[in-house]
């Protein structure tokens, strides 16, 4: 087990007292942070809303392209918050009415993550709570425990060249209702082979939306496949956030 791996498993595992804190007082659990913003949301079927985005610090995977190096170790969390102090930072500086909560992995802490996504999901002026999980944790214990209609969940399958294919939870797939999405990052042929594979094998009532790798994968490539495919359900999702900012700039 990598060392990253193995830090990532210690934030994971919640003592006995924290899992006793969420029956008691789930606004004073405390979680480990990188950020809290407001910006327009940059991609899914909410792109382009006014969104705050609340960064939980930690992920259980190292994806070969990710853009969130900062929000896992050997990066340190920048600060932690309680739920509460999350929640009143939402209420009181921020006015969009939609929130992203991402990472890293927002999931990462089990029964800490819900605890914060249904505190997010109570806040009265919030109209959707849609949470980016990397699409190898279970989600039923957080559709189980979390009954807000305004939490969705949007999961990033990995695809080969990701490097983290072999973590994925397939799981999932059926558990997905159709107010969910599905993201697959595209960064060649492969991928986007196996994309197709992945839906036929695991049918979900989830929005499918395929994403390019800008790099290895150009945009207008990857709807001529689409196309060529008969992929008429899959969206074709383009990250507003970097074609409005620099791709590196953060808290946009």
């Amino acid at each position: 087990m990598s060392e990253g791996h193995a830090d990532n498993l210690e934030l994971e595992q919640a003592s006995e007292n924290e899992r006793g804190a969420v029956i008691r007082n789930p606004m004073a659990i405390p979680l480990p942070m990188v950020e809290i913003f407001e910006t327009v949301e940059g991609e899914g079927t909410r792109a382009g809303f006014p969104t705050v985005f609340v960064r939980l610090f930690g992920c259980n995977l190292r994806c070969v392209w990710c853009d969130t190096k900062y929000s896992y170790p050997p990066a340190k969390a920048e600060f932690t918050m309680s739920i509460g102090e999350i929640v009143r930072q939402v209420e009181e500086n921020y006015q969009a009415a939609h929130i992203c909560m991402t990472g890293g992995e927002p999931l990462l802490y089990g029964d800490r993550s819900a605890a914060l996504l249904e505190a997010l999901c109570g806040i009265e002026r919030i109209v959707d709570v849609h949470v980016e999980t990397n699409g190898a944790i279970d989600l039923a214990p957080f559709l189980a425990a979390v009954g807000s209609q305004k939490a969705r969940y949007i999961m990033d399958y990995k695809l080969p060249d990701s490097g983290e294919n072999d973590g994925m939870a397939h799981s999932n797939f059926e558990l997905l209702r159709p107010q969910d999405e599905v993201k697959f990052v595209i960064a060649s042929d492969r991928d986007f082979d196996a994309a197709v594979a992945v839906l036929q094998q695991y049918p979900t009532a989830a929005l499918p939306m395929f994403s390019p790798v800008w790099e290895s994968m150009p945009p207008a490539r990857l709807v001529e496949k689409m196309l060529a495919h008969g992929l008429s359900g899959v969206k074709l999702n383009m990250q507003l956030h970097k074609i409005i900012w620099d791709p590196a700039l953060r808290g946009v």
